[in-house]
């Protein structure tokens, strides 16, 4: 279902249209400065969450549309969504969203950033504007994949965490034990992130 290859993670360049592609895929690469988003908020005013929320959403909907084609989501199962959800985030990852690991619980699934975007700006709290875009991208990978959630960000590295941490409440269903991820996720992640890649 998600097979990928240096190819899908290339990006092309299309000299004639001015824009950029990732891999063969018709998916366009919209590439913005962190400051740009950190100071969005200045020109839309108080809707600017809604609309950094929104686009998020757009964007996660589409990348997730065009990384995996041919699939109705309602009829899958949670462990295959779940499998779906781990690749795509390894695209987002090499795409330089930061380091990104998926926990799943049973009526949850955790996001957790490992130097994300915004991890420069620790000072600055209008970096929030960042973490609202990842929420966003997020919500709409589960929104594609017919995945009815509650989402809230439970940890920040703007308020001095070390991660950023989206949860993400299924509002129906539950994943089978087999597919529950441990208690001890964080350092197995740690000793799996040191284990060289070809």
């Amino acid at each position: 279902m998600f097979k990928r290859t240096k190819k899908d993670i290339a990006i092309n360049v299309d000299e004639k249209l001015g824009q950029l592609f990732l891999g063969n895929k018709d998916l366009r690469v919209l590439m913005l400065r962190p400051i740009d988003l950190i100071e969005f908020a200045e020109f839309a005013g108080s809707s600017a969450e809604d609309i950094l929320l929104w686009t998020g959403k757009s964007i996660g909907k589409h990348l997730s549309t065009q990384l995996i084609t041919d699939v109705s989501w309602e009829n899958e199962p949670l462990s295959i969504k779940k499998k779906a959800l781990r690749g795509i985030l390894d695209t987002l990852e090499h795409l330089g969203f930061g380091i990104l690991r998926l926990k799943v619980n049973r009526d949850n699934v955790e996001i957790h950033v490992h130097e994300p975007l915004s991890d420069p700006e620790r000072e600055n709290i209008m970096a929030k504007n960042i973490c609202r875009i990842y929420q966003g991208v997020f919500h709409g990978l589960f929104e594609n994949m017919d995945m009815d959630v509650d989402a809230e960000e439970i940890k920040c590295c703007l308020l001095d965490d070390d991660t950023c941490v989206f949860k993400y409440t299924l509002m129906d269903g539950e994943f089978e034990d087999v597919d529950i991820d441990p208690e001890d996720f964080e350092d197995q992640e740690k000793y799996r992130s040191l284990i060289p890649i070809d």
